[in-house]
């Protein structure tokens, strides 16, 4: 006797459920589509990114690692590891070749090697984004007064307003031609640090 009741209950239930099923295929298109417009987009600027710093990375890598004697440079490339739609997650290969040396892994180059290429590295990705200024901690600890020479050149080359330099060292050949000097010594008299700034292209002057 109450069948027709039931059938009511089942009906009404089947319809909620129908309208769950398709309010849900509603939300994962428009999921979906977000998803790609998102996808699309990440594709589009990592390889807009890439693109400019893998076509810059070999000339800066020729500027850093140039010298009287071997006046091509050195040479670096990038390459993706693997073809794929979405490259940002398979993963980049840096080689960089130092000059009349041949090609071999980055982990199998000297401190001061990897030091010019990952500096060469930097200078790339920032000539795609550039930033303020650079703070370049004691990178010239495991080069030779040859490859410190070159840092400094290019350094000299290159900095000006839209590409500044703030260079902590402990070498006389990378920060002799700066435009000015900061030091910090410990003030016995206070117990505290003091700066003393030396403008090299102005006049020397003390800073505190």
């Amino acid at each position: 006797m109450r069948a027709m009741e039931r059938l009511e209950v089942v009906e009404a239930r089947l319809k909620a459920t129908e309208k769950d099923f398709e309010d849900s295929k509603v939300s994962y298109k428009e999921a979906k589509d977000k998803f790609d417009k998102v996808k699309a987009l990440r594709f589009e600027l990592f390889n807009k990114a890439f693109s400019h710093i893998q076509e810059q990375i070999s000339q800066v890598y020729k500027d850093l690692t140039r010298s009287e004697q071997y006046p091509l440079g050195g040479q670096a490339y990038l390459d993706i590891e693997e073809d794929t739609d979405r490259p940002y997650l398979s993963g980049i290969k840096y080689h960089a070749m130092p000059p009349l040396k041949r090609f071999r892994d980055m982990e199998h180059l000297s401190g001061g090697e990897k030091t010019m290429a990952a500096l060469a590295l930097l200078f790339a990705i920032h000539s795609y984004q550039p930033s303020p200024f650079f703070v370049l901690d004691e990178v010239d600890a495991a080069l030779d007064n040859a490859n410190v020479e070159k840092i400094k050149n290019y350094i000299r080359n290159n900095a000006g307003p839209g590409m500044q330099f703030i260079v902590i060292s402990l070498k006389t050949g990378l920060f002799q031609d700066s435009e000015s000097l900061v030091g910090v010594y410990r003030d016995q008299d206070v117990n505290s640090s003091r700066a003393l700034t030396l403008d090299i292209l102005l006049r020397p002057c003390i800073r505190w």
